[in-house]
């Protein structure tokens, strides 16, 4: 959200004057009024209906379960309950790409005219939801000459979520089809890391452009580092079983075990929408007792203010085959607001190679759990001695030079 809201932004600085096309009354966990000052009065928001199939998976959940479905719990590696199962089962293969499906017909309805009515002859489709590629797909083979541009924020028929979702050999298929459509029609792609790049090139026998994700530092301007009285290490956003912190909690509590300094120092945080799995854990874990907290989603003036009073800020990738190109929005606002990063994920990975190269923290593989503990213990004996001193920001992740890139795609003057 936060990616296009920001190129929204600044395209007006490059001579482009987009328009926004949104749902009405979209199913999401959160929001985040605060964000709304990023939207000048003078961008034109277009918003259409949508109908969702969520509304009618948390009622029947209530009626079977007694216990509502949460969409990070739509994600397990563990057990499920067999209405879990039924649930997962159908929204793997009965709405493909996902269950935005419904939106695709009304909105090529409603764009085909007000895309002509307002000559308006460029278009961009972000996904996920893939759905929104389909959109684009439709109008462009209804009018051939119109140049579109698919962000894929994610990967699609390679995406990690869908190992997840039971989906048989013939969903998987249909993905595959649908995803290489988008590929081979599309006038520009672009998505948000190396690693995906080259999948993508490779699925789509084309190129593709790198834009990743930023941070806008105007956001971080009224942004105050203070001394906190605890060792304070803090995640924001998801947590679900494919970003899993576990391993980290578990290094936490053997330090625990083993000084009583750290045990009466530390505490950690979790801000954001986080999944069963992950608060049953820290339940069941005597040693994690008072230390792990849980808190709803903020918003992101708020944040600010937390980044601030943060030591480390610490980033889980998923662990899967995908990893290497994991790098998520939140990357580039832990890298504004200076904190050091405690990474668990691929060394060899996107994200690894941006920490490293610009020093600012360090990634440590899911499963070396020694490397892990051992990087806890020197950041906390950094934090005693008054030793964590902010990074230095680098200005290539700024959105407004992301979107000067954004610019060059949509002028055609990208890379050979």
């Amino acid at each position: 959200m936060q990616r296009w809201l920001k190129f929204v932004k600044y395209l007006p600085q490059f001579g482009w004057t987009p328009y926004v096309f949104t749902p009405e009354n979209p199913s999401f966990d959160s929001k985040d009024e605060s964000l709304l000052k990023d939207v000048s009065s003078d961008v034109e928001v277009i918003k259409l209906p949508i109908w969702e199939p969520y509304d009618v998976f948390r009622r029947l959940s209530l009626m079977f379960s007694g216990k509502g479905v949460k969409s990070t719990d739509f994600i397990s590696t563990g057990k499920k309950s067999w209405f879990g199962k039924i649930a997962t089962f159908v929204r793997g293969n009965f709405f493909i790409p996902d269950p935005k499906i419904f939106w695709i017909k009304p909105s090529v309805r409603f764009l085909k005219d007000f895309l002509s009515d307002q000559n308006i002859d460029t278009i961009i489709t972000t996904g996920p939801p893939h759905s929104m590629h389909l959109i684009g797909l439709r109008l462009k083979k209804m009018n051939p000459s119109l140049k579109w541009i698919a962000d894929f924020r994610d990967p699609w028929s390679e995406w990690d979520i869908y190992d997840h979702l039971s989906l048989t050999r013939l969903a998987r298929m249909r993905h595959k089809r649908l995803e290489r459509n988008v590929l081979r029609n599309a006038t520009s792609v672009i998505t948000i890391s190396p690693f995906h790049v080259k999948r993508l090139e490779l699925l789509g026998d084309r190129k593709v452009e790198l834009i990743t994700n930023g941070f806008d530092e105007d956001d971080f301007k009224s942004m105050i580092h203070k001394r906190t009285e605890k060792f304070t290490i803090r995640h924001i956003g998801v947590v679900d079983e494919l970003r899993d912190p576990r391993p980290f909690l578990k290094c936490v509590i053997d330090s625990v075990q083993q000084n009583k300094d750290f045990s009466k120092d530390v505490q950690i945080e979790f801000i954001g929408n986080i999944n069963s799995a992950l608060i049953e854990y820290v339940k069941s874990q005597p040693g994690l007792e008072g230390l792990v907290h849980f808190k709803r989603p903020i918003n992101h003036e708020q944040l600010i203010s937390i980044y601030g009073q943060t030591d480390i800020l610490l980033l889980v990738l998923t662990n899967t085959s995908i990893a290497p190109g994991n790098l998520p929005g939140k990357l580039f606002e832990y890298i504004a607001s200076g904190k050091p990063i405690l990474c668990v994920g691929p060394e060899d990975g996107d994200a690894a190679k941006i920490i490293d190269e610009s020093k600012l923290g360090t990634v440590v593989n899911i499963d070396n759990h020694g490397a892990l503990q051992r990087e806890i213990e020197t950041l906390y004996l950094r934090w005693k001695n008054f030793q964590l001193k902010p990074n230095a920001i680098p200005e290539a992740y700024t959105r407004r030079n992301l979107t000067h890139k954004l610019k060059l795609v949509l002028e055609g003057n990208t890379r050979d």
